[in-house]
């Protein structure tokens, strides 16, 4: 398939960073702590910000507080991130101040990861403290097109997550879905689906991105 655009929007986890076991380890280990049901988290957390994630399966836990510990337990052991397949060639083939990073995470955790896998720092990164609600809202999507100054119908997201797919769209953007945390299936609102970022060619004309992608779907 071809799309053709004036920006790239990226989640981070499981878009450019192979974060997903990682996180699950950390949901779980705090899901025993606290007495609460650990597949009923794993099974909600991947693609949410951490306070809304609590406030579905922990309304009473749900604190700025339980964010920090989550956020320092988030710091240790991070040596198994590593890239997704394609990304750190497909971010660098692409001109300056045409891509975005919108992810669930906080700001110095995003950052952390990133470099932690060698990708490039993104021109602009939109954070869960930079929106007052996460995805499946379309806030952070909007805010990254503002902020590249394009309009949301010239932008195209790289999504993994169901959430991020539904806040993409309701931000009225295109989004290809990458399967690399979820099922085909689940990816099923997305406008092409990929196994990851190996599959996407990108050319420059005119100052549009041409886009093609090897759709799976």
């Amino acid at each position: 398939m071809n799309f053709e655009c004036r920006a790239l929007l990226f989640d981070m986890d499981g878009v450019l960073v192979d974060s997903t076991a990682h996180i699950a380890a950390v949901w779980r280990g705090w899901a025993r702590e606290r007495g609460v049901d650990e597949d009923a988290v794993i099974a909600v957390a991947h693609g949410r910000r951490s306070s809304e994630v609590l406030g579905i399966v922990a309304p009473h836990l749900a604190t700025p507080q339980e964010v920090e510990l989550l956020e320092a337990l988030d710091a240790h052991d991070e040596a198994g991130i590593v890239p997704i397949a394609g990304a750190n060639a497909l971010l660098k083939a692409l001109p300056p101040q045409v891509w975005a990073v919108v992810t669930s995470a906080t700001a110095p955790l995003a950052r952390r990861r990133l470099i932690g896998a060698g990708l490039p720092a993104p021109p602009v990164l939109v954070a869960a403290d930079d929106v007052g609600v996460g995805k499946p809202a379309p806030d952070g999507y909007l805010e990254a097109a503002r902020l590249l100054g394009v309009g949301p119908t010239e932008c195209i997201v790289f999504e993994d997550a169901p959430p991020g797919i539904a806040a993409a769209r309701a931000a009225g953007m295109r989004v290809v879905g990458v399967a690399t945390t979820f099922a085909i299936d689940e990816l099923s609102h997305a406008d092409a689906i990929i196994g990851s970022l190996e599959q996407v060619e990108v050319a420059v004309r005119n100052g549009r991105l041409l886009l093609q992608v090897a759709h799976v779907k």
